[in-house]
């Protein structure tokens, strides 16, 4: 076992009011690793942790019915809606926010689908505050290669 300590300095407003040091320990057996690399792991396992238990706090913890079939496709669409918005979160804006953020300021867009000309266009509201970051996350994701 190994005790591995990340000391990183506060900054921003935090810094003005605590100008010290956080301490974040990681206990660990992998013992191939030096003591950085041993840190990125954790924090990558961490960071899988933290979505699993957001998607069990969010869509999974109301199964709506006592029907397996309901549950499932319940199930199907939580998982769905989760990964949507890490996905969006991850790739899409230029500055990535809190997935939270994510779902509230850019995938509840307040637009309408319209066809013009045979062709589906969603069109933004005039004077939308977030209609920039929107349609940057949008070209962002578009210019993604596709994968077959």
């Amino acid at each position: 076992m190994r005790l591995a300590v990340r000391r990183t300095r506060l900054i921003g407003p935090q810094a003005e009011l605590f100008p010290h040091w956080r301490h974040h320990a990681v206990v660990t057996d992998i013992d191939d690793l030096d003591a950085t690399a041993a840190d990125a792991a954790c924090r990558g396992h961490a960071r899988v942790e933290q979505a699993i238990r957001d998607l069990k706090a969010g869509g999974l913890a109301h199964s709506p019915s006592g029907s397996f079939t309901a549950n499932a496709a319940w199930l199907a669409c939580a998982a769905l809606a989760h990964n949507t918005a890490r996905w969006t979160a991850r790739i899409g804006p230029t500055q990535p926010p809190h997935k939270l953020t994510v779902a509230r300021r850019l995938l509840a867009v307040p637009a309408r689908l319209v066809n013009r000309s045979g062709r589906p266009t969603l069109r933004l509201p005039a004077r939308w505050p977030r209609a920039d970051t929107f349609t940057a996350a949008l070209d962002r994701v578009r210019s993604l290669p596709p994968r077959c």
